[in-house]
């Protein structure tokens, strides 16, 4: 077996809001647009298939006005633990994000593994990619906290 440990990244967070909810605002475009991505970008989703097969195809739109085109491919689904995406835009990998239950939170991992070292070198010095994932969990923490759980009955 291939030792991958130098072409991933990894982040792991506890996010106070239940598993279903997670599961919910990973999986409805409607929800997703309003947290993907790094601080300051904004989401334009065209194509969000949920299912095994299906495509998210969506442009991140940088603070700097930069569009960065996106479409993922849904590998693997099981509702409400685990989705695996492949990344088909460059650069190439493929996610997987667990979703594990603590009681009243869930524990959401991310994994990513990309096609070689090399390329993961890259994302990290061109686009922050290890700062925008820590951004990504954030964003989507203050989007549970205060404007879903709030808004709940």
């Amino acid at each position: 077996m291939t030792d991958k440990s130098n072409r991933e990244l990894n982040i792991t967070r506890l996010i106070k809001a239940p598993r279903e909810l997670v599961w919910k605002v990973w999986t409805d475009p409607e929800h997703i647009k309003n947290w993907w991505g790094p601080s300051g970008f904004t989401n334009s989703i065209s194509r969000m298939d949920v299912h095994p097969g299906g495509k998210w195809e969506f442009i991140m739109h940088g603070p700097d006005g930069t569009d960065y085109k996106n479409i993922h491919t849904y590998k693997e689904l099981e509702e409400p633990g685990r989705i695996v995406l492949q990344h088909e835009t460059g650069p190439k990998f493929l996610l997987t994000a667990t979703f594990t239950e603590q009681g009243p939170h869930t524990l959401v991992s991310l994994h990513s593994v990309f096609e070689s070292a090399e390329q993961l070198e890259e994302v990290i010095r061109v686009f922050k990619a290890d700062e925008g994932m820590v951004q990504n969990m954030n964003r989507m923490q203050d989007y549970l906290e205060n404007i879903i759980i709030p808004s709940m009955p």
